[in-house]
């Protein structure tokens, strides 16, 4: 027997036995959590299986997952599942004679009174993630045999023969342990039978000594530590081994985005998130296809489509659809005519229905967020919506909190949900794998009530919007109704007095909706007068120089030693309070105010931990060589470009010799610029 190690857990909250199987749990279902090399893990089926010889798996508890939803399809899966566990756990045993000195238990026989005679298998295929520049390695199945009576959960590594039958991989058998030592003290083990025969594919199966150090410590913190979660699983609703297949496709075909991105934004981000997003959709589609027997691929509109891309991909995958977004991007240009997008100033409201179209999405659309839910009832009884909310809004302006006890992210999530179920939706909820902090979506894929109800539904929508509405709204002088075109009579009458000549009863359901500008206002202290910000740089800078007691550093330039002046430290609070009141009511109105300029003229000062400092360019790390090669022609192609102000304003000048400055000391050290300037205004 190989013990690997152990793990001492103590537990001082009464959270185990029960905190290691929820870890068991984590490592069976979401095995990417610790194995960053795995895509995820696929549960094919589960039960219970008996520990003597021969016996089907108990059919009630055997099930099949990740196949999306449908009653028949699932009740025919399970007891298919149920099924292939009785005729592998058949084999395990025959391939596993009992008495073997070197297998734990369960594989081992247990006789006497009082064992258990049932075990709970977990059939599960392990998905690779793709490999840059070839395919992703193969899927890996493996039978997890869980014995609660004795504390372990052992792992059988199955192989398939030239039969079609199943093998087990006996060199890479693992086992997990769970010891109850004394009162409130356990330990972890794992346990390999046959260390000495293990085999390393680095991907499904890594070392040994990962699985004693890395592995055995995420359960022993997870089995004391465990909380409920406030989301569901990623990528709960699909298949993870269709989506790790499609993923891998549409990041190869869609890869070369990233090298010809003409936005600000960065390409890595937004190009793979996009991608991961289409493959979502893409599967859950399918799903629906198949679920509703529909021939034709679904319809959509992106409403706040952005950059377009994932219009652009759906296009690609043969989805029509189009794009609606406020403003236009440079790279809508670069799609071609089979990519609808369209620059519109989208106004929740009659005007803005979509009765043809089968999915409305909104990926980040934030004000029309709450709206889509509306939108996507009033349009058709059939239509659908996706979102994935991020900005928090509601139907009117930003969204307040009204519950301390939730997240901000969970409650404002748990409103859309609410508009989503008042609009007569069975909301669902899933969690993708993107590379964003806000990647919850919500799915209204069914609707909760029978055709005939729709009027009804309507108005519970048009009353649920109105106690939403402030005051404010109220009183507004537009005095246009948001009530839907059938219930809007009522309110011209309420409001006494006749509607603008351009705008009829109920083509806008709340007057207080404010849809996104067409130009980005930049607030971010770019767009401030340069004398303005100058002045405030001189200032603070000649503050900082001046407080007492001064540090100040030994400067060695050829030979001679001299006292380079860095300046005391001082808080953004303090730094304040020395500054004018209309220069700080000026930097009130600008995103981040005083923090955010200093930052901007990072050449200057350095803000650590709210504190602003003199920036000593003595200290800089060299650029590390991993730097990305677009950023280090950037910063060759921008040295020497910009006067150094610590050579014109510092009493002490710059603490770098000429040479080794990225500035300039001096006009005739001066470089034109190569770096084509970023537009302030996006247009």
């Amino acid at each position: 027997m190989g013990l690997l190690r152990t793990a001492a857990v103590r537990d001082g909250g009464a959270a185990l036995p029960h905190g290691f199987w929820a870890a068991v749990r984590v490592w069976l279902e979401k095995p990417q959590v610790a194995n960053r090399r795995l895509c995820g893990a696929a549960i094919e089926a589960e039960g219970t299986v008996p520990l003597g010889e021969g016996g089907e798996a108990s059919p009630p508890l055997a099930a099949v997952r990740g196949g999306g939803s449908g009653g028949g399809r699932e009740a025919r899966a399970a007891s298919a599942g149920a099924a292939e566990l009785g005729r592998l756990w058949r084999e395990v045993r025959g391939q596993l004679p009992a008495g073997h000195g070197h297998l734990p238990p369960p594989l081992t026989a247990w006789g006497g009174p009082g064992r258990r005679s049932e075990l709970r298998a977990v059939l599960r295929t392990l998905l690779p993630r793709g490999r840059p520049g070839g395919p992703p390695a193969p899927p890996t199945k493996e039978l997890a045999v869980q014995d609660v009576y004795n504390g372990t959960v052992t792992f059988l590594p199955l192989e398939e023969n030239s039969e079609g039958k199943y093998q087990i991989k006996k060199c890479n058998i693992y086992q997990i342990q769970l010891t109850h030592v004394k009162d409130e003290e356990w330990s972890l083990s794992i346990v390999a039978p046959f260390p000495e025969d293990w085999f390393s594919d680095g991907i499904a199966y890594p070392k040994l000594a990962w699985l004693g150090n890395e592995l055995l410590s995420k359960l022993a913190k997870w089995s004391v530590e465990q909380k409920p979660s406030e989301f569901k699983s990623t990528l709960s609703l699909i298949s993870v081994a269709k989506y790790s297949k499609v993923y891998q496709n549409l990041k190869e075909k869609y890869k070369e985005m990233v090298k010809v991105w003409p936005e600000v934004t960065d390409p890595e981000k937004f190009v793979y998130e996009d991608v991961a997003i289409a493959t979502y959709l893409l599967i859950l589609w399918e799903e629906e296809r198949k679920e509703k027997g529909l021939t034709k691929k679904q319809s959509f509109v992106d409403l706040g489509c952005g950059n377009g891309l994932l219009v652009h991909i759906l296009n690609n995958e043969g989805h029509p659809g189009r794009g609606i977004d406020v403003r236009r991007r440079k790279i809508w240009d670069m799609y071609g005519p089979e990519t609808h997008l369209e620059e519109s100033t989208i106004m929740p409201g009659d005007s803005h229905l979509f009765p043809d179209t089968d999915w409305l999405i909104g990926n980040h659309s934030d004000e029309l967020t709450p709206w889509i839910p509306v939108i996507a009832a009033r349009s058709s009884y059939s239509c659908c919506y996706f979102v994935l909310p991020c900005c928090f809004f509601d139907f009117h302006g930003k969204y307040s909190r009204r519950q301390s006890k939730k997240t901000q992210y969970r409650e404002y999530l748990d409103f859309v949900a609410e508009v989503g179920s008042v609009c007569g939706f069975h909301v669902e909820e899933d969690c993708l794998r993107i590379p964003s902090t806000k990647r919850v979506s919500l799915i209204g894929k069914n609707r909760i009530y029978p055709p005939a109800e729709c009027a009804l539904i309507d108005k519970q929508i048009t009353q649920y919007i109105n106690n939403r509405q402030t005051c404010a709204v109220v009183m507004c002088d537009r005095r246009v109704g948001f009530n839907h075109k059938d219930h809007s009579d009522g309110l011209r009458k309420e409001a006494g007095s006749e509607l603008p000549e351009n705008e009829t009863a109920g083509t806008t359901w709340m007057p207080g909706f404010q849809p996104r500008e067409k130009v980005v206002q930049i607030r971010n202290c770019a767009s401030l007068p340069r004398d303005f910000v100058d002045d405030v740089v001189l200032n603070v800078a000649n503050l900082l120089l001046n407080a007492t007691p001064p540090k100040s550093c030994s400067n060695m330039h050829g030979g001679n030693t001299n006292i380079w002046n860095q300046g005391e430290s001082l808080s953004l609070k303090e730094v304040a309070e020395h500054l004018n009141k209309e220069t700080l009511k000026r930097l009130k109105s600008e995103y981040g105010g005083l923090q955010t300029l200093l930052k901007n003229n990072h050449q200057v000062f350095e803000v650590l931990n709210g504190r602003v400092h003199i920036r000593d360019w003595r200290k800089e790390k060299p650029s590390r060589k991993t730097k990305p090669e677009v950023k280090r022609h950037l910063s060759a192609e921008a040295f020497k470009t910009r006067l150094c102000w610590f050579f014109i304003h510092h009493p002490d000048g710059c603490s770098l010799p000429s040479e080794s400055c990225p500035y300039a000391h001096g006009t005739e050290d001066l470089r034109q610029s190569q770096v084509i300037k970023k537009k302030k205004h996006l247009q």
